[in-house]
């Protein structure tokens, strides 16, 4: 398989909104009218996830792949740039508005899935916040903070295993594919 041939995942609003009208009809969705009794600060929120998709950013393989590289991560702790790459594409697929959802109730966020139990601080629950960032700072198009928060991920014992995307899809691979033509 190819770098070429795999896809992100399609983007989606990942901050549901509790009483929002479902709008997959193709019938009603000429007509976006709030519930009955949504007032105005549900309308609001509403109109905030829908205009998400302007706020996040899907980065390209080698738009990540500079941005990464000017962020020092290219041999960051012994790990090549290509690593890092491949790392967030089957995290979030180069996503930074990717939010995921686990069992112990703590959240992955942007990127990289940073988790919220131990690197970042949300509004969910207790963190260690080992990154002193706020989780939602994860998620726009602007990266150095993430950069950072992965750096100091790396640094501790683990390393990259401490992401399972990594483990099952780029540890002891050849990943040069991931940094590829992007003239660097």
């Amino acid at each position: 398989m190819n770098v070429s041939d795999i896809r992100p995942w399609p983007r989606r609003c990942r901050r549901p909104v509790p009483g929002a009208p479902r709008l997959s009809s193709p019938r009603s969705s000429h007509r976006l009218l709030p519930p009955a009794g949504m007032g105005v600060l549900g309308l609001v929120t509403l109109l905030a996830c829908l205009s998400a998709e302007g706020w996040g950013k899907i980065f390209s393989r080698c738009e990540l792949a500079q941005t990464l590289q000017d962020g020092g991560m290219d041999g960051y702790e012994g790990y090549s740039l290509a690593n890092w790459v491949c790392l967030a594409f089957y995290a979030s697929g180069f996503d930074t508005e990717a939010v995921g959802a686990n069992a112990d109730g703590s959240s992955d966020y942007g990127i990289f899935q940073i988790n919220s139990g131990w690197w970042c601080q949300d509004a969910k629950g207790p963190s260690e916040n080992l990154c002193h960032v706020r989780c939602q700072d994860l998620l726009n198009p602007d990266i150095k903070d993430d950069i950072n928060c992965v750096k100091r991920v790396a640094q501790d014992p683990q390393g990259m295993e401490a992401w399972d995307d990594w483990k099952e899809h780029c540890e002891k691979q050849d990943l040069t594919e991931w940094v590829e033509s992007c003239n660097l």
